[in-house]
C-alpha cells in the first residue's frame, strides 16, 4: 500500500479556502478547485515505492501511479479488473471545492462517446482544438458526495414549474419561452426552449439575462440562486438554461449521481467526487468555452425528473455504500469510532482510501484529512482508529 501525493488543480471556479481548511494548510489566495487521486494522465497521483529485488517494474523513488500500473497492471489492479476494464485504473477520485458555479454540462453514454470520438478522429480534429468535443471514447458518469452543505443543479424540472419560475421574473423577452413550456409536451417543450436559448442572438440574450438577473435579485427566495449564478456569469445564456433544471441542496453525507444525458452543474460546496476516467464534457452554458449545440441537443435527455438524493446504505461491516448503476467505480464510506475493532478491507480489486476527518490508520499508515493511499489488488489492508474514510474501488 502506498501513500499518495496528489495534485490540486487551480480552476477559476474553485474555492480559495475549502481544501486548505480540510488539509489544515494556510490558503494561498488562489483558487484550489480539485485534488485528483488516481492515474489520470493529466495529473496522476505520485507515490514512493522501493523496487522489488529482480523486479522489471519502475526503479525506486517517486513515481506516478500511472507508471506503476503500466509496469504491472495485473499485480496492481488484479486480473479481474484488467479483464473487465483493461490495464488502466478506470476511475478518478477527487476532492472538489466549488466557490463559484461550474459550467452547465452533460456527458455522453458509452456508445455516443465511441461514435463521437471516432468521427472526430476520422475528420482529423486535433485533440487540443478548442472546438473538439470528444477527448476520448469513454463515458463519464459521476457521483458527488457532500462534505459540507453543497448546492447544485441536476436534471430538468417539470416544464410547468420552470415556466412559473421564469414567468415570475416579468421579463418580456422570456414570455415566448414561458408559452412554449406551458403549451408543448414535456420533452418537446424542454428541447425547444433549450434550443432557443442556445441559438438566440447573443446581444439580445445578453440584455435578457441582465434583466432576468436584476429581477431574480429583487425577488430572492427560489430566484436567489440564479441571481448568484448571473453574478459569476453576467449575460451568459446559461443563466436562463439553469432555470430549467432542478435546484438541489445536499447535506453532508448525501450524494447525487449524474448519469449520461443529464444536464447538471455544481454551484457551491466541498465534496468527494468519483467518476469514470474520461474527459468528455458537452457544455450548455456558464462558460466561455465552445458549445457544440447540435451535438449537445443530440446527447441531452429531455425528460423531467425528480433529483435523486442518495444516502448511503449501511452494512453490518460498517461500510456505507453509495449505490450506482456503473461498474467502473464504487464509492463507500467508513465512520470509525474510538475503540472499534479494525475493519478488513482486503479485496481483489484496486482501492484508493481517502481520509476526510479524524486520524484513522490504513495498515501502518496514519492518515490526516485530505490524505489518501493506493491499495493494490489482493494486498491485505485493515483500517482502524477514529475518523472518516472514503473507499473507492471497482465492481467486477
Amino acid at each position: 500500500m502506498d501513500r499518495l501525493s496528489n495534485t490540486v488543480r487551480p480552476y477559476a471556479w474553485g474555492s480559495t479556502t475549502a481544501i486548505p481548511e480540510l488539509l489544515g494548510t494556510p490558503p494561498t489566495g488562489e483558487p484550489q478547485a480539485e485534488m485528483w487521486m488516481g492515474a489520470h494522465p493529466g495529473a496522476p497521483s505520485r507515490l514512493t515505492r522501493p523496487a522489488a529485488t529482480g523486479s522489471a517494474g519502475p526503479a525506486s523513488g517517486e513515481q506516478s501511479l500511472t507508471d506503476v500500473i503500466d509496469a504491472d497492471p495485473e499485480r496492481e489492479l488484479g486480473s479481474a479488473a484488467v479483464r473487465t476494464f483493461g490495464p488502466r485504473l478506470p476511475f478518478l477520485l477527487k476532492l472538489l471545492a466549488a466557490g463559484a458555479p461550474l459550467s452547465l454540462q452533460v456527458h455522453p453514454d458509452l456508445e455516443q462517446a465511441q461514435r463521437g470520438y471516432a468521427d472526430e478522429e476520422r475528420r482529423g480534429v486535433p485533440l487540443d482544438a478548442p472546438h473538439r468535443t470528444y477527448k476520448d471514447a469513454n463515458h463519464k458518469p459521476e457521483l458527488i458526495c457532500a462534505l459540507t452543505p453543497f448546492d447544485g443543479l441536476c436534471g430538468f424540472r417539470r416544464p410547468a414549474e420552470a415556466a412559473d419560475l421564469i414567468a415570475a421574473l416579468g421579463v418580456d423577452s422570456l414570455k415566448p419561452y414561458v408559452d412554449l413550456l406551458r403549451a408543448s409536451p414535456e420533452d418537446r417543450a424542454l428541447r425547444e426552449v433549450l434550443t432557443a436559448i442556445l441559438t438566440a442572438d447573443p446581444d439580445e440574450m445578453t440584455h435578457t439575462v441582465v434583466e432576468a438577473a436584476e429581477a431574480a435579485e429583487r425577488l430572492g427566495g427560489a430566484h436567489a440562486p440564479y441571481a448568484q449564478i448571473a453574478h459569476h456569469y453576467p449575460g451568459d445564456p446559461g443563466v436562463i438554461a439553469a432555470m430549467l433544471l432542478n435546484y438541489v441542496q445536499l447535506q453532508p453525507g448525501e450524494a447525487m449521481f449524474l448519469g449520461a444525458g443529464v444536464p447538471h452543474a455544481y454551484l457551491d460546496g466541498l465534496g468527494v467526487e468519483i467518476m469514470v476516467n474520461s474527459d468528455n464534457v458537452l457544455r450548455c452554458g456558464l462558460t466561455p468555452k465552445h458549445i457544440d449545440v447540435p451535438e449537445l441537443l443530440r446527447i441531452v435527455r429531455f425528460e423531467a425528473t425528480e433529483p435523486a438524493v442518495l444516502r448511503p446504505e449501511a452494512a453490518p461491516t460498517g461500510e456505507e455504500l453509495y449505490e450506482t448503476p456503473v461498474d467502473e467505480f464504487r464509492l463507500s464510506r467508513y465512520v470509525l469510532s474510538p475503540g472499534g475493532a479494525p475493519v478488513d478491507l482486503t479485496a481483489g480489486t484496486p482501492q484508493i482510501l481517502l481520509c476526510t476527518a479524524g486520524a484513522p490508520r490504513a495498515g501502518q499508515i496514519g492518515l490526516a484529512p485530505g490524505e489518501s493511499v493506493f491499495v493494490p489488488a489482493e494486498e491485505r489492508v485493515e483500517v482502524a482508529g477514529t475518523g472518516t474514510l472514503f473507499r473507492a474501488t471497482v465492481v467486477v
